[in-house]
């Protein structure tokens, strides 16, 4: 079953493109025509995209992976972090701070400079500094906060990029390409896509628009996580269930010693009134 349908993307304007003259040949193959000097989107190709990104997506939150969010383009900010928070993924909606992925232990760095300011505001440090200095702090801890915040949970490289609007998020772009991570994104008619591992032809300047998509991709998203987590409950009730299994092996092994020795005495007694019903038939 599509997650989206061609009525959705219509809707959400999805189909507008840039002006004829700001296209990029390489979008050819997704525009669908041309009107009033504004490229028009081939919808049908943007429901098969936004579907191939979305199961790709699933696999990668299947396995327990994260997935950065970049969108510093005014229009796309709230969403994404409303969109990336509810499925619990890291983002970054201000400015890309160059050499975040292929400098990354410096980033690492600075999120743990922030960490270290919170230390010495929780165990009382700060009462032992002047208002300058305790100025000085809290504007850089802001600074890092606004941001750094919503990268603090990333520990390592993420295992792919979702990006919105490729032209303005270049540097993101190459820096991914770079590693290798996998790039998903937004890409509009005047954008190159042959930098994107999965690209969705779709307007990345409209609200509705970028909405509509990460509805889906988030969506998908989602389902990964629920399925990771009703694997992992699987794989403990069958790990539970195989201890139980192991210690019930030798408590049966006890009981059919005991009975066994149990039975072995009656034995031993039967035998003797045996002999002696016997002995009187003989005289």
């Amino acid at each position: 079953m599509a997650r989206t349908n061609f009525d959705m993307l219509l809707e959400a304007g999805c189909h507008f493109g840039h002006l004829k003259r700001k296209w990029n040949p390489a979008m050819a193959p997704y525009i669908f025509m041309e009107r009033n000097g504004i490229h028009i989107i081939d919808l049908h190709k943007t429901v098969v995209k936004i579907d191939e990104a979305a199961e790709a997506l699933k696999q990668i939150a299947k396995s327990g992976k994260k997935v950065l969010f970049v969108a510093t383009k005014k229009q796309a900010k709230d969403i994404v972090a409303e969109k990336a928070t509810a499925v619990n993924m890291p983002y970054v909606i201000e400015r890309w701070p160059g050499g975040m992925l292929t400098n990354f232990p410096t980033i690492r760095k600075a999120v743990k400079k922030m960490t270290t300011i919170d230390k010495l505001m929780e165990d009382g440090t700060y009462g032992n500094l002047s208002k300058r200095e305790i100025l000085q702090i809290s504007r850089q801890r802001a600074k890092l906060e606004k941001n750094l915040g919503s990268i603090a949970d990333l520990t390592r490289l993420p295992s792919a990029l979702f990006v919105v609007d490729v032209m303005k998020e270049h540097i993101a772009v190459k820096e991914a390409n770079r590693l290798g991570i996998p790039v998903f994104a937004i890409v509009d008619t005047n954008s190159d896509p042959n930098n994107i591992d999965f690209m969705i032809p779709a307007n990345d300047d409209a609200k509705d628009s970028i909405e509509v998509i990460l509805n889906a991709c988030c969506t998908a998203i989602a389902e990964g996580l629920e399925e990771r987590k009703a694997e992992r409950a699987d794989e403990k009730a069958a790990k539970e269930q195989s201890e139980e299994a192991e210690e019930a092996r030798p408590r049966a092994r006890r009981a059919r010693k005991s009975d066994d020795a149990s039975k072995a005495p009656v034995a031993e007694e039967e035998a003797p009134a045996a002999e002696e019903e016997e002995a009187p038939a003989a005289e």
